[in-house]
């Protein structure tokens, strides 16, 4: 028996260290910063910006014996995570520090010539969520740009996409929609690490800025690649620890459910998805479905793969809704590989539209009310088509139409 627990002590072992991922900022360090040596270099980073031991980049780079961190870049929520989402990033100096802080969520959101002089290279240390609307990335291919210009060397330190590496949902921006929640002509999970993302942007000339008119620019890129990460694998199965992507993503499994029904939640607050609630991005519930019970079983009924609801009611503390019970469900994953991720909201808005026909959000003639909707999606063609039936057999086609294109075009630019 003491023979037996030995032996399936080792191979929890065994599994564990197998699963340990060492992120491009591990792997410089041990590298004893051998890419940074004897050079100036700027950070653009932001609280997810750590090691396994939770110690920040930012600390790491300032301290390193050869390196000369002298600028610190914020995007979106700031580098040391004190700006609420959307909010403004001043310009500032970093009191831990003392190095100066350029904003790049603010009035200026590409770097300027002055923020890159005298530099050799801007880094590139955060940890991304896999969507394109998340605004990291765009503020990646706005720094690709602005070193392009300016000669400057950008090096990523590659980290997981917490959603795997498989997973290729939903079409590519279409001209007139590009903006900083769709800068690229990518699907809206792309599958990529943020370095090999990187890596195709920079060779497939999609640094372009934020409008996508300017001339595509190609910068000096290197990636310092991950240790043990695997297609297959997402966040949890990394061994490291998770720091909030920004607010409303507390936990990895979060991350699932952010594609799951962000894009519905650019709906004007039509519903309610747990942000402003202890379930962010979880929830689908508005204070007019008084029967949560016969909304879950309506959705359980549709069959969606990997998926499972649950009926729900609470009362939100923050936004439209605060103070007052909603009614609706939970989201809960039974088999994370098989769910279309992206596709849940579209079933969820054609059932609410069924049990609740005066509840139809795609309705209005004023453009302007969804341009925030189209812009995430990339395109007016989607709610176009939805309003007119909210069926989602509508869209499938169309939704799903660049998926195999994109795979076999960014598979190149793998690292892993």
């Amino acid at each position: 028996m003491k023979k037996i627990l030995t032996l399936i002590l080792c191979l929890t072992s065994a599994l564990s260290a197998s699963a340990v991922v060492k992120t491009g900022l591990e792997v410089l360090v041990e590298s004893n910063f051998e890419v940074l040596q004897g050079k100036r270099i700027g950070l653009v980073t932001n609280p997810t910006g750590v090691d396994r031991n939770l110690n920040s980049t930012v600390d790491i780079l300032f301290s390193a014996p050869g390196v000369k961190l002298v600028a610190l870049f914020g995007p979106e929520h700031g580098v040391r995570g004190d700006i609420r989402a959307g909010g403004y990033v001043a310009q500032s100096t970093d009191a831990k520090t003392g190095l100066p802080v350029h904003s790049l969520y603010g009035s200026t959101r590409k770097p300027t010539a002055a923020m890159l002089k005298g530099l050799d290279a801007v880094v590139y240390d955060i940890q991304d969520n896999g969507c394109r609307s998340y605004t990291f990335i765009s503020t990646l291919g706005l720094v690709m740009q602005a070193c392009a210009e300016a000669g400057v060397e950008v090096i990523v330190l590659d980290r997981p996409n917490p959603l795997g590496g498989r997973k290729v949902e939903g079409s590519v921006v279409e001209p007139g929609f590009f903006s900083f929640v769709g800068m690229y002509e990518i699907p809206y999970i792309y599958g990529l690490t943020v370095g090999e993302l990187a890596r195709m942007l920079n060779e497939e000339g999609m640094v372009r800025g934020q409008q996508g008119r300017d001339a595509p620019r190609k910068c000096r890129l290197t990636v310092v690649q991950m240790e043990g990460w695997q297609r297959d694998m997402t966040f949890p199965d990394t061994g490291l620890p998770w720091v909030p992507t920004s607010p409303n993503i507390p936990h990895p499994e979060t991350v699932f459910c952010y594609p799951a029904s962000g894009i519905i939640g650019e709906l004007g607050g039509y519903l309610n998805i747990g942000v402003g609630y202890t379930l962010p991005f979880e929830c689908f519930a508005a204070t007019w479905i008084a029967d949560a019970d016969s909304f879950a079983a309506a959705l359980n009924s549709l069959g969606l793969p990997g998926v499972k609801f649950r009926p729900a009611y609470y009362q939100p503390t923050s936004g439209s809704s605060a103070g007052k019970t909603v009614g609706g469900v939970q989201l809960f994953f039974t088999d994370y590989s098989a769910a279309r991720l992206t596709e849940i909201q579209f079933h969820v808005l054609e059932t609410v539209a069924r049990l609740y026909p005066g509840q139809r959000p795609l309705d209005g003639s004023d453009a302007s009310k969804y341009a925030m909707f189209d812009k995430v999606l990339g395109s007016s063609r989607i709610r176009e088509a939805l309003r007119r039936n909210y069926r989602f057999d509508d869209i499938k086609d169309y939704w799903r139409k660049d998926e195999a294109s994109f795979k076999a075009a960014s598979s190149k630019y793998y690292l892993y």
